[in-house]
């Protein structure tokens, strides 16, 4: 017992010692060492005087001091280059772990790091949302008033609710998809104001899990993408036809509107909007599609969404 517990506190001096040359040697040593040849010489020499003679006046010190105890024969003491083997194995393996604990440092500051970029520019994108979607609402509003016209005011009313729901809830990551369906509803309903009886729109909803969340206004600019580009531009039988549909965590949402637009079908180029949802669903979704197609005058946009693949 007498011999264990000397051992131990034996390997606790050497421990300490090598513990402090490593930190020496990494902090002070080393950078000599990588400047070049005239200052590496010398921190060479000092770092094999530390694990030599360095280790043996280290271990006469613990003796002196009561802390280290001799073992065996003073015939069978240990050289300079048997202090030097120890002192290179406990350093090795104590730079090993120092080496994967920088790393894994260096990993979590990394990723942490990554997600602030990604919170800011998702930031960033609700800032672009949140402006353009309210410049063109107010050019709606600024048509009726040039028009004299006396739904002006309703217009104005329908703007305060959706001025509401910007303020109040677009500042959290996600919101239950009712508070979505409300938004486009106020936005359906505001848009109505401008057209008379010939525009035909249809929102159908069925939503089986009313604890569903999305990002705010994530869905609406589909919305005002078919009115803008697609009703709008319409002369016979415009039409917005949008469909809703969240069912064990997936959410489907299909907005399909006329473009008035019977030319032979071009490439697609995403405007601020489109752009906009496609870069949200990179960063905050891993299982997801946003498609567009055109057949005709009809023109097809489809958002799936997988919400248990939120990142």
């Amino acid at each position: 017992m007498e011999n264990a517990s000397a051992i131990f506190w034996n390997q606790v001096w050497w421990l300490c010692f090598i513990t402090a040359v490593t930190i020496l040697f990494f902090e002070y040593l080393f950078p000599y060492i990588r400047k070049g040849i005239l200052q590496a010489i010398p921190a060479i020499f000092l770092t094999i005087f530390l694990f030599t003679v360095g280790a043996s006046l280290w271990r006469y010190l613990g003796i002196g001091i009561g802390i280290h105890t001799p073992l065996g024969s003073p015939e069978n003491a240990m050289s300079l280059g048997d202090h030097m083997a120890n002192s290179l194995g406990g350093f090795l393996y104590i730079s090993i772990i120092r080496h994967f604990y920088r790393y894994t440092k260096l990993k979590s500051t990394t990723k942490q790091l990554q997600l602030a970029k990604q919170a800011a520019e998702l930031n960033y994108l609700k800032s672009q949302t949140n402006p353009h979607f309210l410049f063109n609402t107010l050019n709606n509003i600024y048509a009726l008033a040039l028009q004299k016209s006396d739904r002006t005011a309703s217009s104005v009313m329908q703007l305060s609710k959706i001025l509401r729901f910007m303020l109040y809830e677009t500042n959290t990551p996600l919101i239950p998809v009712e508070k979505e369906v409300q938004i486009i509803q106020d936005y359906i309903s505001l848009e109505k104001l401008r057209y008379d009886e010939q525009l035909s729109i249809r929102f159908d909803i069925d939503i089986q899990e009313q604890s569903t969340r999305i990002p705010p206004l994530l869905l609406i600019p589909l919305v005002e993408n078919a009115f803008k580009h697609g009703s709008a531009e319409t002369i016979e039988a415009p039409f917005v036809r949008i469909s809703l549909t969240v069912y064990n965590d997936q959410v489907n949402f299909i907005v399909r509107n006329s473009t008035g637009d019977d030319s032979p079908d071009e490439p697609i180029k995403e405007n601020i909007g489109l752009s906009n949802i496609r870069r949200q669903l990179e960063l905050l979704y891993t299982d997801y599609k946003l498609a567009y197609q055109k057949v005709g005058t009809v023109f097809t946009a489809h958002l799936y969404i997988n919400t248990k693949s939120h990142v």
